[in-house]
């Protein structure tokens, strides 16, 4: 069975140019456990650690696993632990999605063409270094990033990155 494309959009006309998923944010109750799973058993090897904030980073190929603690500053700010799927909680913050360019107005516009209200546009460290995102939300309370290229010569830094 094939799906119809039922979009009013043409893709090569649209500010949004999806490359790839930039990385996934993951909260955790337990860091260690998540850590033998992710870097030991699967094998993404820990590129960024901000203890300050509970923030580590996991090289996964081309992507970023983050692990926020629940109990650590960032992952505080997103509630309690997470209750068992189905109880009403939620487990991962964000996910973000690499866009070919970013032009902040013409992606506003574009969001609001289609009923989208977005967030503020940042400077955020993803898989590919510091550049421009904005966030949004999808039609079921799930945060997305729109993620932009890579600043040229892009130094990570100590900013909460999420």
């Amino acid at each position: 069975m094939t799906a119809k494309d039922t979009s009013s959009d043409d893709p090569v006309d649209s500010p949004v140019d999806i490359q790839g998923l930039d990385h996934v944010v993951i909260r955790v109750a337990d860091l260690e456990r998540a850590l033998a799973f992710y870097r030991d058993a699967l094998g993404c090897a820990e590129e960024r650690r901000i203890d300050g904030i509970g923030l580590v980073q996991l090289r996964a190929g081309a992507s970023l696993i983050d692990l926020v603690p629940v109990d650590s500053p960032l992952g505080r700010a997103g509630g309690g632990a997470a209750p068992a799927a189905g109880a009403g909680g939620r487990n991962m913050d964000h996910f973000a999605l690499q866009i070919a360019s970013f032009d902040a107005d013409a992606i506003r516009a574009h969001l609001l063409s289609h009923g989208i209200e977005a967030g503020e546009v940042g400077r955020r460290y993803g898989a590919q270094g510091n550049g421009p995102s904005i966030y949004l939300l999808d039609p079921d309370g799930n945060t997305v990033e729109l993620k932009g290229p890579p600043e040229p010569d892009s130094e990570p830094e100590d900013s909460p990155g999420p």
